[in-house]
């Protein structure tokens, strides 16, 4: 973190930078998301203004995934080694460039996948960059808290893309929908590139050398590893809940769509409060192991809720709705932590490489296990990953402060 010197008045001065530059790093990551989640919401309009078959669109709308899960540790060695704000606002400035162009007339599908499969590669980017920036101006202390903030991106980017996207295709069409997220994204850019600060990097040695890697040693490896496992509960919810409570309890969609986003804003308020715990009790290996804990025995209960009672699969889902997405930032910070500053860019990429994996496994993977409705038997094997993760996680391995 950046040390403060002088009287209480620059103390207060970088106190309010830093924040802004977490709003920065948190509006550049909501940007981010709301194109790399939403475009499923404009899959009819897309269908109707580029001619595509249900196939072909689907695969319009996996491209951007594709293409940030090739780049994220490219992107983080660059945050590395050239700073947070270049790259920050140089991929995000590139992602919204390229949307402005699929906006613009009809694109063969092959282009359009070009596009997107380009625009997400440059958005990623901010995901190690954001929270790259955020590790170098905040104290060990409020990291937990101002990594929850971040992580609050993702609720936030579907937010929007759910409230803008899909008015704006009915009125306007396809393309007039895609300027939504590239004009958040460039506008979000000039504003890194202006008001955005790099933090104080350690000296370099004066030998020359080069920090040595913090993966010669395993813990940060079993961080990645613990953080993949966890995501799978995590997204056995958010991919097979709205299936779930429209053909087995027999909700209405636009129902199962309250009851979802009501548990996306508890969702957040999970990230922040497992933030704020861990920088109380200075761990966040620890506060990560017990989740896993809890993470497993709701995904038990959301089978048993299955088999049994309606009031308790809803109140299971809801649990696991917030306790599933409750580590993430703590993997996170923790991943940057073990690595130090030097490394923290590409240990985020890594982390988030490993983490996106496995989001795109689970949902084909357990659609398997599902069937017609083996619901039950899928979340009991979802309940597997974390338990896996309890044992490793390396709740030792964190440097003291």
């Amino acid at each position: 973190m950046a040390q403060v010197t002088g009287g209480s008045g620059e103390q207060l001065q970088a106190s309010s930078r830093r924040w802004l530059i977490l709003a920065l790093g948190l509006a550049a990551q909501t940007a981010s998301c709301s194109f790399l989640y939403g475009i499923p919401f404009l899959v009819p309009a897309m269908r109707a203004a580029e001619g595509l078959t249900l196939a072909e669109a689907g695969t319009v709308v996996a491209a951007p995934s594709i293409g940030l899960l090739f780049t994220l540790i490219v992107w983080g060695a660059a945050a590395d080694r050239y700073g947070e704000r270049l790259i920050m606002a140089l991929g995000l400035g590139l992602s919204g460039l390229l949307l402005v162009y699929a906006g613009m007339g009809t694109h063969p599908v092959g282009l359009l996948f070009g596009v997107f499969l380009t625009a997400g590669a440059c958005t990623a980017s901010v995901n190690a960059a954001s929270g790259r920036v955020v590790m170098g101006w905040f104290a060990k202390s409020e990291r937990g808290v101002a990594m929850g903030i971040r992580q609050t991106a993702q609720p936030l980017g579907v937010g929007v893309a759910a409230l803008g996207l899909p008015p704006l295709a009915s009125h306007f069409g396809f393309r007039a929908a895609v300027l939504l997220p590239a004009g958040l994204a460039i506008v979000v850019a000039l504003l890194v590139a202006w008001l955005v600060t790099d933090p104080p990097r350690p000296p370099r040695p004066a030998t020359g050398e080069k920090p040595p890697s913090p993966y010669r040693h395993a813990a940060l490896w079993r961080v990645h590893g613990a953080s993949a496992l966890l995501v799978v509960p995590q997204f056995a919810v958010s991919a097979f809940a709205p299936v779930y409570l429209v053909s087995v309890q027999h909700w209405s969609p636009l129902t199962a769509g309250w009851y979802l986003a009501a548990v996306q804003v508890l969702g957040a308020a999970g990230r922040l409060g497992s933030g704020w715990w861990s920088d109380r009790v200075g761990s966040r290996l620890r506060p990560m192991r017990q989740l896993a804990v809890l993470s497993c025995f709701v995904m038990l209960l959301v089978a048993l809720g299955d088999a049994s009672w309606p009031w308790l699969v809803l109140l299971a889902l809801a649990l696991a709705g917030v306790i599933t997405v409750a580590d993430n930032g703590l993997g996170f910070t923790a991943s940057a932590e073990l690595a130090g500053l030097a490394w923290s860019g590409r240990a985020m990429g890594t982390q988030n490489t490993g983490q996106n994996v496995a989001a795109s496994l689970t949902p084909p993977l357990l659609g398997l296990v599902i069937g017609d409705s083996r619901y039950a038997l899928a979340f009991c094997v979802a309940a597997i990953f974390p338990a896996l993760a309890i044992a490793v996680v390396p709740t030792r391995a964190e440097p003291a402060d």
